[in-house]
């Protein structure tokens, strides 16, 4: 039997022990969400959203068990970590208000022709493979609409938070929902494929990177089963002439850093215009200075460790590349010296379009600003990517905000804002950033059924 060791992040140091599930414990454990299914699936939306909103008081109620489980897996600071763990219950609360009329039936105008209605119906049993960065909040924005649409869940947790996982699971348990229809399954990456195959499974659901997220997909659409994609992305925070520099600064600073820098969503490609670029960097170095490195455990705590020790070397790799090929290194840019996976906040200016800080995703605590001659050729270097997440966009003038926002290629724009999710609006992406959405009423329906009963 496989077994995985989980390591403190902020110390180097060994925490935990698992077990991974061989091939007779995937098909008792599958078998276990096929009948929690079956036994979820009747339960009528309201029903379901109780126990939507009972799991939203349990997750308020251990908060500090929650988040210290996160901080010890991944190193995320304490203060966020809280944070994360009260928006997952805000998440419950949510759906619990607004699924049922959000999977309400609804009559579709044929006229004379009969009566024609769209009704929306689960599918079954969706397979989930998600990351480390928000345990909580990564499972719980699919899971919650996907369970509330009358699915069941089966979880692929990444390895170094199956702690995480296993709170989860028992919360769920607690909240009154049938045993088995959110699975916990703890397996190699190996197994993957197999669990995709199997006929129990109806779709996929996958937070990753571009070459794992295309592998699931690959495999997904050979069983012809439906995948939803959110694989990152490398998102452009554009700061106009005519912006708030002060504020746009503020915010810059705390998207790129927030999570140690470790987050899909968040403001990787700062571009800015020429005539103000220079201001926006010196108050982006200074913040960055300011931020509080240590324990996360410490609440006043903004930057911790990485979550991998792998994850740091690769971006100290990115960091260098950059640097060879004429980036500016203006502070940070190595390892700390302590023990643990701790990466200064670093800042990298002069950066063009074509170098490595442009084109891959930097997931850690380093901020990328990179200079436009105007608005059009900000929009064209934020548009001069693969990926398509989501976008930010900082000016005085609204009209204008909302003109360009038209003009991005991505998945939203935030205008005065630093990208987010929020259950009220959907979130995900395009090109190699994935497709699909979650969160709102498209995360709703994405594994839902939409059947159509006419009669005449």
């Amino acid at each position: 039997m496989t077994r995985i060791t989980s390591i403190n992040p902020a110390t180097g140091e060994p925490i935990g022990d698992h077990a991974l599930l061989d091939a007779a414990g995937i098909d008792i454990a599958l078998d276990r969400a096929w009948a929690g299914w079956h036994a979820w699936r009747p339960v009528p939306v309201a029903m379901r959203g109780e126990r939507m909103q009972r799991l939203g008081a349990i997750l308020r109620r251990d908060a500090e068990a929650f988040a210290r489980t996160i901080v010890g897996e991944m190193g995320k600071p304490i203060s966020q970590a809280r944070g994360e763990v009260e928006k997952c219950a805000g998440l419950c609360d949510w759906y619990a208000a607004n699924g049922a009329a959000m999977l309400a039936d609804e009559p579709l105008p044929v006229h004379d022709d009969g009566a024609a209605t769209l009704v929306w119906q689960p599918i079954g049993l969706v397979f989930a493979v998600m990351p480390w960065n928000f345990p909580i909040w990564q499972v719980l924005r699919a899971a919650v609409p996907i369970l509330l649409s009358g699915n069941g869940f089966v979880l692929k947790h990444a390895d170094n938070v199956l702690d995480c996982a296993g709170l989860l699971a028992d919360a769920v348990i607690e909240a009154g929902f049938p045993e088995g229809v959110f699975t916990n399954l703890p397996i190699a990456q190996d197994d993957i494929p197999r669990v995709i195959a199997d006929q129990r499974i109806a779709a996929v659901t996958v937070t990753a990177g571009v070459a794992a997220g295309a592998a699931i997909a690959a495999e997904a659409g050979r069983h012809i089963k439906k995948s939803v994609l959110e694989l990152g992305g490398i998102d452009p925070f554009i700061v106009l002439a005519d912006a708030d520099i002060d504020a746009a600064a503020k915010a810059a600073v705390r998207s790129r850093f927030l999570n140690t820098g470790q987050v899909c969503i968040a403001a990787k490609r700062l571009i800015v215009e020429a005539s103000v670029v220079e201001v926006f960097t010196e108050k982006v170095v200074a913040l960055t200075k300011a931020l509080t490195i240590g324990d996360p455990m410490n609440a006043d705590t903004f930057i911790g460790p990485m979550a991998r020790a792998r994850g740091r070397d690769e971006l100290h790799r990115q960091v260098c590349a950059s640097v060879a090929q004429g980036a500016r290194l203006r502070i940070g840019g190595q390892a700390m010296d302590r023990p643990g996976n701790y990466y200064l906040p670093t800042v990298l200016t002069g950066v063009e379009p074509g170098m490595t800080a442009a084109r891959e995703e930097l997931f850690g605590p380093v901020a990328v600003i990179m200079t436009a001659s105007d608005a059009e050729h900000a929009v064209a270097i934020a548009n001069g990517t693969e990926f398509g997440l989501s976008a930010a966009l900082w000016t005085s003038d609204a009209e204008r905000g909302q003109r360009l926002a038209r003009d991005i290629e991505a998945g939203a724009v935030f205008v005065n804002g630093i990208s987010a999710s929020d259950p009220r609006v959907p979130i995900g992406g395009i090109g190699k950033s994935g497709y699909g959405r979650e969160l709102s009423w498209f995360g709703l329906r994405e594994f839902a059924n939409a059947k159509l009963v006419w009669t005449r």
